[in-house]
C-alpha cells in the first residue's frame, strides 16, 4: 500500500518544485506565455501590469567609508495596451548633499517581444539613458526601452550606492496598474534604527531574521628606531545583522478618485528614516524618534536656522520701505509684497536654502526656502514675533510620521494676539493667510527660536466665494442675450488671477467662449485683477444660440444657463478616501430672466433646500416669478476643506439631489 502511494507523493513533491519554480523570476528568462498573455486575468481593462517587483536594500563595510548603503532594484512589466507605453519610460531620482551624491547604475534593461513564435530581445542603449539635474539636492537618471508594442514585455535593474545612510529608498508596492508580486527586504546592522512608517489600506507580509556578521579591519602601524619597521594588526568585530522581508501578491490597480488630495497618500508603500544610531560604547544619538526632535535636526542644519540669522544685506533697505508704519497688518502686507516684488521663485521646493539668502537678495531670485526664511527674517526685524513653517506639499503627500523627509517646503508664520497669520511670498497673488493651494496640505510645523514646535493647521476655515448676477432675456426663437457679473473672493479670486495671468485676452475669451456652450462674449472687463485684498470681479456681455430649446410652440432653459452643474463627480459607489475641496467655499447665483413677449410660465422649478448634518453644506433653490421675469436665487455652500469617507454617502447623495433640481427645466409657453 505504501508502494503504491510513492507515484503520487513524488507527483505532489515534483509539482509543488514546478510551481515554485514558474513563480520565480529571472531577469532575461521571460516566457513565450507572458509574452503570449493578451490581457490581465483579474484586471482585463488594465493597459499593462507588474508581474514581478524585487528590491534589497543593504549594508557593505569598508575601512575608507564605514558603512554604505546600497539599494538594487529589478522590474519585469507587461504592457497590454498602448497606454501602457508610457511604462517604457521609468525615471529613477538621486539625492545630492555638499560634494557627495547617489550613484545610480542601470543594467539589464531591455525589451522583450515574441516574433515568429520566438523570443525576441532587444537591449537598452546608452542613447536610451539620460541624466538630469533638477537642483543642487536632486538629480535624475530616465531610461526609454526600445521596441515597446502591445505585448511586450519590459524589464530593467537598477542599483543606488548612497554614501550616507539618513534615510533609504522608499518602497511603493501599489501603482495605477496591477501588481502580480512585490518583495523588498532591508537588512541592517544593529547600530542603526530606523523608522518604518507605512501608508495605504494594503499591508504587506512581513518576515524578520537575525543573522552574525563581521568586519575585519587592518590597522598599520610604523615603529621608529634604527630601522623603521611597519607592522600590521587585524581587528574582528561581530555585529548583528536584521533582514526584515515584505512582500505582497495580487495587488489591484490603485484608482483616482475626485477631490483626492495625493492619491499617493493612499498608496500602498513603505518609507524609512533613521531614527537613531547605538555605537558600541558611545552615547545614542536620536535623530527622529518624535517631531521635536525632527524639528531641531532641521533647525540645526546649515541650510535653514543658520540662514535666518544672517544679517547685512536687507536691513537699510527694509527700513527706508517701513518708514512711518506702525499698524501690525500694514507691516506684514508691505514686507510680504516686498519680498514678492523683489526675489523671484525658482520653482524648486524644499526647506533648505539653494543658493542662500543673502544670494538670493543680491540676484533676485531663490527658491521657496531662500524667499520665505528671508521673509521671515525681515519679518523679525521689523519688530514682529515671525517663525518658519514646515510644509509638505500637495505632490509630496501628507506629513503622516515623525521624519525629516516629511517636508519638503517652509512658509512664514506671524503670531498676534489675533491668532497666527501665514504667508509664503513665493506666488504673486498670495496675501495673508491665502496661501499658494500647493501648500494647503492638512498640517505644517512651526518651529520658534528656542527650539520648541507645535502643529500649525494649513487647512482654510474661512469660506471663499464666488458671486454670479446674471440678467438675461429670452426671444421667441430661444435665443439669449444677457450680462454677467462675476466677483471671487480669497481662495477663488487667487485661482482666477492665476488663471488669466500672462494669457491674452482674446485667448482667455476663446475658451471662456467654448467653455459656456459656444456664446459670444462683448465688452469684456476685470476690476481688481491686480488689488489681492479686493475681490477681483469679471463683467460682460453674452448672446447664446444655444441655451435654450423651442420646441412644439415652446421655450425651454436651464435657469442657471452655462452654469449649470449636469454631472455628480461622486459617482463610485464606496468612498476609498476623504473628500478635499482644499477650502471651504460658497456659490451664489442671483438671476434676472425676462420673459419674452408673448409667452407665459408655463412650468417653474420648485423651491428646494438640501441640508447635510453636523453644518457640512446647505444648498438652497428659490425662483419666483414678478411680472414678466424670474427672479432666481440659488446658494451653494460647502463648510468643511476636507470631508471625512464616513460622510461620503450623504455628499454624494447632497449633489445628486443638488444637481437634479439644477437641470430642472424653465417651460414657457406662448400665450
Amino acid at each position: 500500500m505504501k508502494i503504491k502511494q510513492l507515484p503520487i507523493i513524488l507527483f505532489f513533491f515534483l509539482f509543488s518544485f514546478l510551481q515554485l519554480t514558474a513563480q520565480e523570476f529571472k531577469l532575461g528568462k521571460v516566457s513565450v506565455a507572458e509574452l503570449e498573455e493578451k490581457k490581465h486575468p483579474k484586471d482585463t481593462a488594465a493597459v499593462a501590469a507588474v508581474l514581478y517587483k524585487k528590491g534589497i536594500s543593504y549594508f557593505d563595510y569598508n575601512e575608507i567609508n564605514g558603512f554604505v548603503l546600497t539599494t538594487e532594484v529589478e522590474t519585469r512589466i507587461k504592457i497590454y495596451k498602448k497606454g501602457g507605453y508610457e511604462f517604457a519610460n521609468q525615471t529613477i531620482g538621486y539625492s545630492i548633499s555638499g560634494n557627495s551624491k547617489e550613484s545610480v547604475q542601470i543594467s539589464d534593461a531591455s525589451t522583450f517581444n515574441l516574433v515568429g513564435g520566438k523570443v525576441e530581445k532587444t537591449k537598452l542603449k546608452s542613447d536610451g539613458i539620460f541624466d538630469e539635474p533638477v537642483s543642487k539636492f536632486y538629480g535624475r537618471k530616465k531610461i526609454s526601452l526600445p521596441n515597446v508594442k502591445e505585448g511586450s514585455v519590459i524589464e530593467f535593474k537598477y542599483t543606488i550606492r548612497a554614501p550616507f545612510v539618513s534615510w533609504m529608498r522608499d518602497w511603493r508596492f501599489q501603482y495605477s496598474i496591477p501588481v502580480n508580486k512585490s518583495e523588498f527586504s532591508t537588512s541592517i546592522p544593529e547600530y542603526y534604527v530606523y523608522n518604518v512608517m507605512q501608508k495605504g489600506y494594503i499591508f504587506p507580509k512581513k518576515t524578520v531574521e537575525t543573522k552574525s556578521k563581521t568586519i575585519i579591519s587592518t590597522t598599520k602601524e610604523r615603529s621608529e628606531g634604527r630601522v623603521t619597521q611597519t607592522s600590521f594588526s587585524t581587528d574582528k568585530t561581530d555585529y548583528f545583522e536584521v533582514k526584515t522581508t515584505y512582500s505582497i501578491e495580487d495587488l489591484p490597480a490603485i484608482k483616482d478618485e475626485s477631490f483626492v488630495n495625493n492619491i499617493d497618500n493612499y498608496t500602498s508603500s513603505l518609507s524609512f528614516e533613521l531614527s537613531a544610531v547605538k555605537w558600541p560604547n558611545t552615547p545614542v544619538k536620536s535623530y527622529s524618534s518624535d517631531w521635536n526632535s525632527v524639528v531641531k535636526t532641521i533647525y540645526d542644519y546649515d541650510d535653514f536656522g543658520p540662514e535666518l540669522n544672517k544679517t547685512g544685506y536687507f536691513e537699510d533697505d527694509l527700513k527706508k520701505l517701513l518708514t512711518g508704519i506702525t499698524n501690525t497688518d500694514e507691516i506684514i502686507l508691505t514686507v510680504l509684497n516686498y519680498v514678492k516684488s523683489t526675489v523671484k521663485w525658482d520653482g524648486n521646493s524644499s526647506y533648505g536654502c539653494d543658493v542662500g539668502v543673502r544670494k538670493a537678495y543680491k540676484e533676485k531670485t531663490g527658491n521657496c526656502a531662500d524667499i520665505n526664511l528671508m521673509l521671515t527674517a525681515m519679518l523679525r526685524n521689523a519688530g514682529l514675533t515671525a517663525n518658519p513653517v514646515l510644509v509638505s506639499t500637495r505632490s509630496n503627500g501628507i506629513a503622516l510620521f515623525p521624519n525629516r523627509t516629511a517636508f519638503n517646503y517652509v512658509i512664514a508664520a506671524v503670531e498676534t494676539p489675533n491668532g497666527i497669520i501665514l504667508l509664503d511670498a513665493t506666488s504673486k497673488y498670495s496675501s495673508p493667510n491665502i496661501l499658494p493651494f500647493r501648500a494647503l496640505n492638512w498640517q505644517g510645523r512651526l518651529i520658534r527660536k528656542n527650539g520648541t514646535s507645535e502643529a500649525i493647521d494649513l487647512m482654510p476655515k474661512k469660506a471663499s466665494n464666488d458671486n454670479v448676477f446674471i440678467n438675461y432675456e429670452i426671444d421667441a426663437e430661444g435665443k439669449v442675450n444677457g450680462k454677467v457679473r462675476r466677483q471671487y473672493t480669497d481662495y477663488n479670486a487667487m485661482s482666477y488671477r492665476n488663471e488669466v495671468d500672462g494669457v491674452k485676452e482674446d485667448v482667455y475669451l476663446e475658451k471662456l467662449e467654448n467653455d459656456n456652450n459656444k456664446i459670444e462674449i462683448s465688452e469684456y472687463s476685470r476690476t481688481n485683477e491686480k488689488e489681492i485684498l479686493l475681490p477681483t470681479i469679471e463683467s460682460y456681455s453674452f448672446k447664446g444660440d444655444n441655451l435654450a430649446e423651442v420646441i412644439g410652440g415652446k421655450i425651454y432653459i436651464n435657469p442657471m444657463l452655462f452654469y449649470t452643474n449636469t454631472e455628480n463627480s461622486f459617482k463610485q459607489e464606496v468612498r476609498e478616501y476623504p473628500v478635499d475641496f482644499g477650502f471651504p467655499f460658497t456659490d451664489r447665483f442671483n438671476i434676472t430672466i425676462k420673459i419674452p413677449e408673448g409667452f407665459a410660465v408655463e412650468t417653474l422649478p420648485a423651491p428646494a433646500i438640501l441640508a447635510m448634518e453636523d453644518n457640512l453644506g446647505t444648498f438652497k433653490f428659490n425662483i419666483a416669478e414678478s411680472g414678466n421675469s424670474l427672479q432666481l436665487s440659488i446658494l451653494h455652500q460647502i463648510n468643511e476643506a476636507i470631508v471625512s469617507v464616513e460622510k461620503y454617502e450623504m455628499l454624494k447623495e447632497y449633489y445628486q439631489k443638488m444637481i437634479a433640481k439644477e437641470t430642472e427645466k424653465i417651460v414657457l409657453k406662448r400665450i
